[in-house]
């Protein structure tokens, strides 16, 4: 996946509001008692500790650590929402469904019941009109726009706003009156590129354990209990040296996701998300072998160079 960024696409998302519907991404919802209990022996990060307008972002994995998908976690009092990589859907039901008998724990399918539009850039709150969002990452509030119902979530980089899927259309139209620019997938994954932020699909497969993206941090809890995978990561976080890390490659041209990255004739990873940013060029992200260091000089693809650097990319 080879992406552009449009300047003035880039510029809605870096300095005002740009924003695109992420309608696809697979979305579930969780009800009944045991739900929080439940879903706590399945993810890496804590969900018991989650109160109603707050959230938190995880990780679900085999027996061995290896990552299955990633998913953002809500709750909103009466109900988890739960929303993962389109293309991870089918794993987080099929683990839902196969751990949760005897569990007072229900399962509601929302993909195609539900819109998302994601708002990106510094004016995101206010095109959303939700000023009373709280900043803490996966806060959320129900707002009202124009008479259409939504749920407020604080990204990273912005506002998500979910919906009836039926609304969808009207609360797109309502963010081009609020000047918010409608901006391409392809400018939205250039500025995750630039953060350093993996993506599940492209950057992450069922081979990754989540130290190995610098996912701890923002995903891995380790003061609670246990967990699906959970010997495994937390024996590398306290004992061991994962063999290869989450970098950011500066790439001397055009290259696509996929390419292998070498040292001499030695392979030490592959190219995940690549993107053409306005700001550095050809850019990649790969999880690569600790023999090519930061730092280190690489070719990837038929020969082109690639310099290994730290992320976010600067």
């Amino acid at each position: 996946m080879t992406t552009t960024a449009p300047p003035p696409e880039y510029a809605a998302i870096t300095e005002a509001c740009g924003f695109l519907d992420r309608s696809e991404r697979g979305k579930l919802a969780l009800t009944g008692g045991s739900a929080k209990e439940f879903l706590q022996g399945q993810v890496t990060n804590d969900v018991e500790s989650l109160s109603p307008g707050t959230g938190c972002y995880a990780a679900f994995l085999t027996p061995k650590g290896k990552m299955l998908g990633d998913l953002r976690i809500l709750d909103t009092g009466t109900e988890l929402l739960l929303d993962t990589e389109r293309v991870a859907l089918q794993d987080l039901f099929n683990m839902i469904r196969r751990f949760s008998i005897g569990y007072d724990a229900q399962l509601h399918k929302r993909t195609l019941e539900s819109g998302l539009l994601s708002l990106i850039g510094p004016e995101a709150a206010a095109a959303a009109g939700a000023d009373e969002l709280p900043a803490a990452e996966h806060s959320h509030i129900v707002i009202e726009l124009d008479g259409v119902p939504a749920r407020a979530i604080r990204t990273d980089v912005g506002v998500d706003l979910l919906c009836d899927a039926s609304r969808t259309a009207g609360l797109r139209d309502r963010l081009l009156r609020a000047n918010a620019i409608e901006v391409s997938e392809a400018t939205a994954e250039c500025l995750r590129v630039e953060r350093g932020l993996p993506r599940y699909g492209v950057d992450l497969d069922d081979t990754v354990i989540p130290q190995e993206a610098g996912l701890n941090e923002r995903a891995v809890c380790f003061t609670k209990g246990c967990y699906v995978g959970q010997e495994t990561v937390a024996r590398l976080y306290y004992r061991g040296k994962p063999n290869r890390h989450l970098r950011g490659l500066r790439l001397s041209g055009a290259s696509a996701t996929g390419d292998e990255v070498r040292v001499g004739e030695r392979v030490v990873g592959k190219l995940g998300s690549v993107a053409e940013s306005a700001r550095f060029g050809w850019i990649a992200l790969a999880l690569i072998r600790r023999e090519a260091p930061v730092g280190s000089t690489v070719s990837v693809g038929d020969g082109a160079d690639a310099q290994v650097v730290e992320l976010p990319f600067a």
